[in-house]
Order: structure tokens, then sequence, then C-alpha cells
């Protein structure tokens, strides 16, 4: 049985820049089903970094002739480009069994069904023991129907299947599969933070949270459960990055890892291997941890800690609350002011277009923004996610005005607030980034820093005319 995973043709988010990451998702299930499956033969495609267009696509697809082909909208805006690489193996061969995944379809996996017949069946949630249940069907020409975790069109009816049991030891998963693209590991990279030369590559220490902000789909997706990986597991797989892909540049991709006992023990693991000084790892932490755990930064920034995001959100203690963030704004002050006394580049992330949001609630945020400083702010737009409370809300009330998938990427503007068009909070991104950046002192500062992560990134960041591509999208 030939299984295809393809990482199809995609645009990067541009805000920060030209980028490549692997994809890690898919290595992760390729991987796993290689080592459960010995009768599946895997091929991974990876679009943007073989440079393969559609055409080129579709070549890929007649010449591996698969059985399945299975393809992840990670994040809502790339929703049509998976369902057009689905489309494209049915053109291909429609007894291709196409497989769709990933956090979008898994919340909308009966309107996704119903939508785009290219597609056939559904995983959703944790996919690998559901995709490998569902290999194994296919293989053996035996019906989808007690395989768990899967929606599916059976005698034209849509089938949801039980949801499938979490793995309990993710200690036990095997590393990702690298293997499958290896001749493109030097094509993996993140120009503005590490370069375009160093290679690149990202590691998962847990899945799920246990926060439940209203604007974020990680916590839902993992059933409301929080799994981590041991610190000597984690470290483990930065070692095989580093050794066997030349990884240097690695991306701890949690959305919440957790600083105290956690940190302290994986910066002890990563300082052992003794390879921390040739490397530097990024990962983004919440605000209240830094503040309550700021004993372990000197060892994490020993241990190749070198650029964290904080998710700072707003100025606004009732904005804050009403996100059910569980922050205060002196919590970002605070962390930011520890961050640089550790020589650990501080990113802060911040949200506007909020319901109560006026034109004076983004003017306070962004001199809030000024004010404290981080050596890099992003701004973004709330957007409602399938799956989050800020989408349920806002679909029982009628707020979203934009159903276009490909414009939920937290740089459109998909909502009005009580006050502001969707055009006008568009314009007010704009003007966020505009009084970040446009400051002279800030660029001057950047451009010529002493620090050379925030040299690099100030440079890049003003050859790519960042704002002025934040001002085109109105």
């Amino acid at each position: 049985m030939k299984l295809m995973f393809v990482e199809p043709p995609k645009d990067y988010w541009f805000v920060m820049g030209e980028y490549l990451p692997p994809p890690y998702g898919v290595l992760q299930l390729a991987a796993f089903l290689e080592q459960q499956n010995k009768n599946v033969e895997i091929q991974v495609v990876d679009c943007n970094a073989e440079g393969l267009e559609w055409n080129g696509l579709q070549k890929r697809i007649e010449s591996f002739n698969p059985d399945m082909v299975a393809s992840s909208a990670l994040a809502t805006c790339n929703t049509y480009v998976s369902v057009r690489t689905l489309e494209l193996a049915k053109q291909v061969n429609p007894d291709i069994v196409t497989v769709a995944g990933g956090q979008h379809f898994t919340v909308l996996a009966e309107e996704s069904l119903k939508t785009y017949p290219e597609i056939d069946v559904i995983v959703r949630g944790e996919g690998e023991i559901a995709l490998s249940d569902l290999s194994q069907k296919v293989s053996d020409g035996r019906p989808f129907s007690g395989v768990d975790g899967i929606s599916f069109r059976n005698n034209g009816q849509i089938a949801h299947n039980p949801a499938q049991q979490l793995i309990e030891n993710l200690d036990d998963l095997p590393f990702p599969g690298y293997k499958f693209v290896e001749n493109l590991v030097d094509k993996y990279h993140f120009t503005a933070m590490a370069g375009n030369k160093t290679r690149y590559a990202l590691i998962e220490g847990s899945r799920g949270c246990p926060h439940q902000c209203t604007f974020c789909t990680q916590w839902r997706h993992w059933q409301s459960r929080w799994r981590q990986k041991s610190a000597k597991r984690i470290a483990d797989e930065f070692e095989y990055c580093y050794d066997n892909y030349g990884s240097r540049f690695l991306w701890l991709t949690d959305d919440n890892y957790g600083l105290g006992k956690r940190a302290n023990d994986l910066a002890d693991e990563l300082i052992s291997r003794k390879f921390s000084d040739d490397m530097m790892w990024f990962m983004q932490v919440r605000c209240d941890d830094v503040v309550k755990h700021p004993e372990v930064l000197p060892k994490m920034r020993k241990s190749g800690l070198r650029w964290v995001l904080l998710g700072v959100e707003s100025n606004s203690s009732s904005t804050l609350d009403s996100f059910q963030k569980e922050t205060t704004p002196e919590d970002a002050k605070k962390a930011v002011k520890l961050l640089k006394e550790n020589d650990i580049f501080s990113q802060g992330m911040f949200i506007i277009g909020q319901r109560k949001d006026t034109n004076q609630s983004i003017a306070a945020l962004r001199e809030f923004a000024n004010d404290l400083d981080p050596d890099l702010a992003i701004f973004a737009i709330l957007t409602p996610f399938p799956g989050t409370g800020v989408y349920e809300q806002a679909q029982q009330n009628g707020w979203i005005h934009d159903h276009n998938w490909a414009n939920y990427d937290m740089v459109h503007a998909i909502m009005p607030t009580e006050t502001l068009t969707t055009k006008e909070v568009q314009e007010e991104l704009y003007n966020c980034y505009r009084s970040f950046f446009g400051s002279w002192s800030r660029r001057v500062g950047g451009i010529f820093s002493r620090k050379a992560l925030k040299r690099r990134l100030y440079r890049y960041m003003a050859s790519q005319g960042i704002v002025n591509q934040v001002k085109a999208l109105f």
C-alpha cells in the first residue's frame, strides 16, 4: 500500500519575513506509520521546499501512484490549498483515498465533507493512531467503520466514528521522519531569526495547554488535556536534529511549554549535551510564567535559548479577562525586563480588533507597546478561528463579515468591532506597525544594535518593507 503525504504550495506569513519550516506534523505521522505498518510505502512531498507548483505536484502523484493521499490544513488559511491537493489526487486517479486533517478540518468535519467532495476521510484530532488504522483498512480493502477518530462518507451518508483515545506517553513516539525529506533539510530556514543558511528544525515538547484562552485553537484540539514529553526525550530530539541533520536553529513549537522545573530540567539536559554554544532555540512563554520563575532564565540562556515570544496580547486588564488570559499588563512589563536582563531576545505579541476596541483603545495599546519596548513587536487582528470561543460567539451574533478561509491569517480583519468597520480595523493594524517600526530611534538602534540577533532582524525587516506590506492589505 502506498501513502503520499503532501505539504501543498502555499504562501508564507509575510509579517515575519520569508521562511520555510519543515512539515513537522507530516513527518511525525510518517515516522509513526512506518513504525506501525511495515507494509506501507511512504513518500513525503514538500512542494515549497522542492519548488513544485500544481503541475509538478500532479506529476509526482502520477509517478508514485499512491493508494492514499493525505494533506493537512494546520492553519485555517491553508484550507483551500489542502482541498486543491486532494482534488488533484482525485483527478489523477478517482480511486485514491483522500485524507484531510488538522485543527480546521477536525472542528468542521461535517461541513467540510459536505462542501468538498474531493475529501474522502477526515482524521479528527491526534492523527497517529487513526491514520495508522485507516491505512491498514485501505491496504486490506476493508470498510472504515472500525477506525476511531475519523469522519467519512459511507453509502452517501456522512459518518463520524467515536473519538480516538489520546496517546498516553508521548515519549513513546518515534522521532519525526526527517529521512523522508533528507535531501531538503538544507532548504529549511527562518531568515529573520537565523538567516537563510542556518538549518531550521521544529521540536514538539507537549500537546495541549492547561489554559483556555478564548482565541486559541490548541487546548480544545487536544481535548482539554496537556501532555508533556520528558526533558530527556525533548533534548534527545534536539540532539538528533543537531547531529543528523545539521540543525542549528530549533523552534520549540509548544504554545505553552511552561517554565519552572520543566524548563530547568530541559536546560540541564541541553547543557549536558555539550552543543548548546553551537545552536540557538526559540520558545513561546506566558508573561506570568517568566515573572513567577525568573531563576531559570540564566540557565535557559546558557542552554541556547536566545529568543522568546511573549503573549502580551493587550494593555487592558478587562480585555485580557475577556480572553481568559489570566495575566496582567504588569506581568508583561516585568517579563520583558527580565528577558532583557538575561540577554534573551523578547518578542511581544499584541492583539487588536476585539469587540470593544475603539480608535482610542488601540492608540493606547500602541503607546503601551512602545513603552514596553520589546525587541520585536508583532501585532495581529483577533481572528475567529473555528474551534475557539471567539468563533462561537461571533457566529451566534453574526459578527463575521468575511467567510473566505484564506483570509483567516491574523492580518485580515474578519470582524468589525462595535465602533470600527473591518476596513478601519485593517487601517489600525497598519497604524500599529507604523508606530512601532516607524520610530527612527528604534530603527536606527535596531539596525546598529550590538546584539547580532537584533541587528540582523531590523536590517532584514527594513529590506523587506514589512510595514508597507501591511498597508497594502487595505
